[in-house]
């Protein structure tokens, strides 16, 4: 996901439709690339200051999700309710155990929950 860089993002579409520049989140869904997603991407990611970084790992059944702060990247806790909320895109919650459990209908539930709410 990318901000406009008319609205302060670093990065944009180019002439021939590829992004320039880095985007402000990137996730990634990791099976048997876990490791390097989790290290060789994230030192890449942290480099191209990348703000923030998600990673599912589906055979660890779980998610981690990273905030680039002072340079290095920061794991996000879920709140009380155990929802991860972006610091980057303010609405953007996840639930991270109804993901991995296969409940698609909680996620998009927090996902709708967090767009409407007066954080944004």
């Amino acid at each position: 996901m990318l901000i406009d860089s008319a609205c302060g993002g670093s990065s944009h579409l180019g002439t021939d439709g590829y992004v320039e520049g880095a985007p402000e989140l990137v996730a990634e869904v990791a099976a048997s690339s876990a490791s390097k997603d989790l290290y060789d991407k994230k030192r890449a990611y942290r480099r191209n200051g990348i703000q923030e970084y998600i990673v599912w790992q589906v055979f660890e059944r779980t998610v981690s999700w990273f905030s680039l702060q002072n340079g290095e990247y920061v794991a996000l806790i879920p709140n009380a309710s155990g929802i991860i909320q972006s610091q980057v895109f303010p609405g953007l919650w996840l639930d991270a155990s109804a993901l991995v459990a296969g409940n698609m209908q909680q996620v998009l539930a927090v996902l709708q929950k967090g767009l409407s709410s007066a954080d944004k």
